[in-house]
């Protein structure tokens, strides 16, 4: 990893704001989802979001655009159906002549984690040698703030990271795993948006159907019950031990699941990174996010470990145990 960045949003909401909003007593909110504010972006596309943690991270690694050979758009929520909302962010960052692959991944909330993992093999194999991949998901649209299980917990976001060759650094992936539980295909998802319920192949109102919905529920018995043995096999295959590993950064998915993965993992307060409170659950912005953090703050140094684990729609698990 060469450089990272996350963009800015000037807006933000608060839990107590919400409360307001939505009639309930004060503190509800932030009782209910752990959240104390979130950002919301009200001007600017998922793409020109992406564009501006894109530069930051460029700026980082003391590149340009005209540096990289390949651009990943690794989110959740694409701008529209066509074009790749990697091909809209090569617009944004402009230099039009440099022309390179630009393709999306969408794995939900682990697209980043995906990415990194696709990507990797693609650099060490020589296929590229420098890669930039863009997490950037603007959720606050599609949510139903009626239903604030579903609602309150998220934010938007957009984090970038430059990849490069390891050189002589040993930097490296150590060891990736993933796996979709589909008994828990339709527990979190967004219906509209594509052919199945196409506005012109539907006799229902289509308004609703773009709306997330989720069985918050059932979702974390599933991951619940499969994260811990599924985490401790991939640090296994990594070959370290959880206490060897610096920070474990994972998917912020709910103050319930980071605690859950920090109390199952025996994990010491100072190896979790959590922005939870101040960010909510940014899609698949959210893990990359906690990574910049993570690494503008000092917590994670070149030579150490890092654990990623993070969940996401399908119902599905992934997690990558990083040299940094």
């Amino acid at each position: 990893m060469l450089g990272t960045g996350v963009a800015a949003i000037n807006d933000v909401v608060t839990s107590a704001e919400m409360d307001v909003r939505l009639g309930l007593a004060p503190g509800t909110v932030e009782r209910r989802t752990g959240v104390v504010s979130r950002y919301v972006e009200t001007r600017k596309s998922a793409a020109e979001l992406g564009a501006e943690a894109a530069r930051r991270a460029l700026e980082a690694a003391g590149l340009g655009i005209e540096d990289i050979d390949c651009l990943v758009g690794a989110s959740g929520t694409p701008d529209q159906a066509m074009p790749c909302n990697a091909a809209l962010m090569r617009r944004a960052l402009g230099h039009d002549h440099h022309a390179i692959p630009a393709f999306d991944v969408n794995a939900s909330c682990l697209s980043f984690l995906v990415a990194l993992d696709t990507l990797s093999y693609l650099i060490d194999a020589g296929r590229y040698r420098r890669v930039l991949i863009v997490s950037a998901d603007i959720a606050s649209c599609g949510l139903d703030w009626s239903h604030l299980e579903e609602s309150g917990i998220f934010g938007d976001g957009a984090a970038a990271v430059v990849l490069g060759h390891a050189e002589d650094t040993g930097s490296a992936v150590v060891a990736s795993a993933f796996a979709t539980f589909s008994d828990g295909a339709h527990l979190c998802e967004i219906k509209g948006g594509g052919s199945r319920y196409h506005p012109s192949r539907l006799t229902e109102a289509f308004a609703p159907l773009t709306m997330f919905r989720m069985d918050g529920a059932a979702v974390f018995r599933l991951v619940g019950g499969e994260l811990p043995a599924f985490t401790h096999d991939l640090v296994r295959a990594g070959g370290v031990s959880l206490e060897r590993i610096r920070v474990v950064v994972p998917h912020q998915a709910s103050a319930h699941a980071l605690q859950f993965t920090r109390r199952r993992l025996r994990l010491r307060a100072d190896q979790m990174v959590d922005i939870y409170a101040d960010h909510g659950n940014q899609v698949s912005a959210s893990l990359p996010s906690a990574l910049h953090a993570a690494i503008a703050t000092g917590r994670l140094r070149r030579g150490d470990h890092a654990l990623l684990v993070g969940s996401g729609a399908g119902v599905s698990l992934g997690g990558a145990v990083l040299c940094y």
